[in-house]
């Protein structure tokens, strides 16, 4: 997470580093009380109507808990002058947003409580603030891998509210991802046998200007195009293409992972379309590819570099050794894992049994 003041850099020279990843206990071996701990798993039907599919995961949460989550992030996050246009405007602003979107939140308000207003306003602001380092590679085998930290300052509260969805059409889970209690969007997916998606904020300035004026053109929020990309797309190419040219509401980063050699990229995007696209290019030594929340071909600042730590790691690691235990403890090295970090998730689209997500700093 890109955080101001946080200035945490790396400790680690490259062979202590190495050193350090080597010490590291295999995940599968770690004990149940060191280990940490996975978030609660529901199913999510989109065969039901949009205002209620989200009701079983609601009943099992205390609304306070939620309705005060909800309060502190648009508290810290919108600015007093969002509050008050939007305010005059929620049913324009309402119609502008994509179906089943604006329903689903419509249907979790009707349940907590909550005016439309403060349950649009909480999914939109996720969507400026969702910092974090996703990383794709591949082994020696050809096999892509994908993990990635989500960082967020209110980890107090919203590691209680991390949830696994998986997404069910007929009865079947269809795609699956990791979001918060209240929020219909998701940062981090996986479409079985098909494709992976994370996605990293990418901040230019001016965000809430640039948003309310991306809405009137019916422009999607980037999580809303991660679940419709999970939905929609049918392989690894239609993905990269639907997240890299569908018009947004901001910039961001997607990071995709596919399912045969090679099907790894990092998308930069503009509101409009793609800046940079970054593939994967193992014939040429580039078997991995690091994301944080700066353009690769730029500098990190120096207060906030997880970049170079991330590469240390997963250089030290070797694709001959890569694994999901072993991106997962990549993930974990300081400070690419950080105070800040809610969650981690571990993924392989050609072994969608295996994903995993871990809430971090509990303690």
């Amino acid at each position: 997470m890109r955080a101001a003041g946080r200035g945490v850099r790396s400790a680690f020279p490259p062979l202590a580093l190495a050193l350090a990843l080597l010490l590291l206990p295999p995940l599968a071996g770690l004990c149940a009380a060191a280990s940490p701990p996975a978030p609660p798993r529901f199913n999510v039907s989109l065969d039901e109507a949009p205002a209620r599919r989200w009701l079983p995961v609601l009943r099992h949460y205390d609304p306070d808990l939620v309705r005060a989550a909800v309060a502190q992030v648009i508290g810290d996050r919108v600015p007093k002058w969002v509050l008050g246009v939007i305010a005059k405007v929620v049913a324009e602003v309402e119609s502008l947003l994509p179906q089943p979107f604006t329903d689903e939140v419509r249907g979790m308000c009707d349940f907590l409580n909550l005016t439309l207003l403060d349950g649009l306003l909480v999914n939109l602001a996720y969507e400026s603030s969702a910092f974090c380092t996703s990383i794709v590679a591949q082994d020696s085998g050809g096999h892509i891998y994908h993990g990635r930290n989500l960082d967020y300052p209110f980890g107090n509260i919203l590691r209680k509210l991390t949830v696994d969805v998986q997404f069910l059409k007929d009865g079947q889970a269809v795609f699956r991802g990791t979001t918060f209690v209240g929020y219909v969007g998701v940062w981090t997916g996986q479409s079985p046998h098909k494709f992976t998606v994370s996605a990293d904020e990418r901040d230019k300035g001016w965000w809430w200007e640039n948003v309310i004026a991306a809405l009137y053109q019916r422009h999607t929020p980037v999580s809303w195009l991660i679940r419709t990309t999970l939905s929609e797309s049918e392989n690894f190419e239609e993905a990269v293409y639907k997240l890299a040219k569908t018009p947004l509401i901001a910039d961001v980063y997607y990071v995709v992972g596919g399912i045969s050699p090679g099907e790894g990229v990092v998308i930069t995007r503009n509101r409009g379309g793609p800046a940079d696209i970054w593939p994967l290019d193992p014939t040429c030594g580039a078997w991995f590819r690091v994301e944080t929340n700066y353009d690769h071909w730029k500098p990190v600042p120096k207060t906030d570099d997880r970049r170079t730590p991330a590469i240390r790691a997963l250089n030290a690691t070797g694709p001959a050794n890569l694994s999901l235990e072993s991106l997962f403890q990549v993930l974990s090295v300081v400070p690419v894992y950080n105070n800040y970090t809610i969650y981690t998730t571990v993924m392989s689209a050609a072994s969608p049994d295996k994903y995993m997500t871990r809430i971090r700093n509990l303690s």
